[in-house]
């Protein structure tokens, strides 16, 4: 009886603890099956970024209206061929880009104090500088240009904000840096076919143009970085050299100020959405489709990467984030490239005549 009673105690301690067992294991795979579930809902409604949302309040405003005569930008169309480096090239004699028989070169200003060059502009900020350099001189059709009465004024009309924080990588501090080195660059426009690009017989008789000009001659920036919000006691001004004056405001492109600041965490998207706006015109005028080869772009635009395929990836993600605020571009990807379709229009319904352009108020 003893030995009865134990051994059926010890099957009832079995079954109770396979029954444990079983109940441990349903638990667990209900809560693995409920922390995926979570996951998953999490992914589907996680928070944007502020860049993605950028980009979706600037698509949502492009698709309700076009661009008013103050949304507007422009960009000299040698500067949507050419573009300036995405990063910082540093301490060197010179920096160049080409694009086929057109050439851009710049040179940096020289900081006599400190016996070194002032550098490069590089990256986003400089490509709205100018983007906002362009409009006001076409604006105005004056090369003097006012920049602001205070300095949180300016970065507000560039795209910026004085909110990220004073330190170096605050908006006030790097654009001030940006715009230091922009208005002490010398740029040229060079045209010509590389040497020994063409057999010599088929040369033509003029095989090169260029066109030297100092980005400004004069420069007021008297604004301290620390105190955004004060009115300076001497206006705060620059004055584009003739030569630049003439360039830039000769055949401009015209583009959207609301993409533009949804797109300008990243110097490529700039670039790529001036290509592709100028590009579309051009396709839709002749009314056929254009295959571009990712090579062809990526010397235009992707000096930055190792290789054409590591800028294809790079533009795809970005091609795709364009065309959310600029709904008219309608690409096709091919093997090699990508085709701009003739169905595609300019990022600005019809081009605007100077007399259509409106003096910032």
């Amino acid at each position: 009886m003893t030995d009865s009673k134990r051994g059926g105690d010890f099957r009832r301690v079995g079954e109770t603890d396979i029954m444990q067992r079983l109940l441990k294991a349903v638990h667990e795979r209900q809560a693995a099956d409920a922390a995926e579930a979570a996951k998953k809902e999490m992914e589907s409604s996680r928070v944007m970024t502020r860049d993605e949302r950028r980009i979706v309040e600037a698509a949502v405003l492009v698709r309700e209206e076009e661009p008013s005569a103050e949304e507007l930008a422009f960009m000299a169309r040698e500067l949507v061929q050419c573009t300036l480096p995405h990063s910082d090239p540093g301490q060197v004699p010179f920096w160049s880009r080409r694009n086929g028989n057109f050439m851009l070169s710049m040179q940096s200003g020289v900081d006599p104090l400190k016996n070194r060059l002032i550098g490069y502009p590089y990256g986003s900020i400089p490509r709205l500088l100018l983007f906002f350099l362009t409009s006001e001189a076409l604006r105005k059709g004056d090369r003097r240009i006012v920049l602001g009465a205070s300095y949180n004024e300016f970065l507000r009309q560039v795209g910026y904000s004085v909110h990220t924080g004073g330190g170096k990588r605050g908006d006030a501090t790097r654009v001030k840096q940006q715009a230091t080195r922009l208005f002490n660059t010398r740029i040229s426009f060079i045209y010509g076919e590389p040497e020994g690009h063409q057999p010599e017989q088929q040369r033509p008789a003029i095989q090169h143009a260029a066109r030297h000009m100092n980005v400004a001659t004069n420069v007021l920036f008297w604004w301290d970085t620390k105190k955004p919000d004060q009115l300076g006691l001497w206006e705060n001004s620059i004055e584009l050299s003739e030569e630049f004056f003439k360039a830039i405001t000769a055949a401009p492109v015209p583009l959207d100020t609301r993409a533009l600041k949804a797109l300008k965490r990243s110097p490529l998207a700039l670039d790529l959405y001036a290509w592709s706006t100028h590009k579309a015109l051009a396709v839709h005028r002749k009314g056929k489709k254009q295959f571009v080869p990712w090579r062809y772009l990526a010397a235009q635009f992707g000096s930055d990467y190792k290789n054409h395929l590591d800028f294809k990836r790079k533009a795809l993600v970005t091609l795709k984030r364009i065309q959310q605020v600029y709904p008219g571009l309608k690409l096709q990807v091919a093997t090699g490239g990508v085709i701009v379709l003739p169905e595609s229009r300019p990022s600005v319904g019809s081009k605007p005549s100077v007399r259509q352009l409106e003096p910032r108020k």
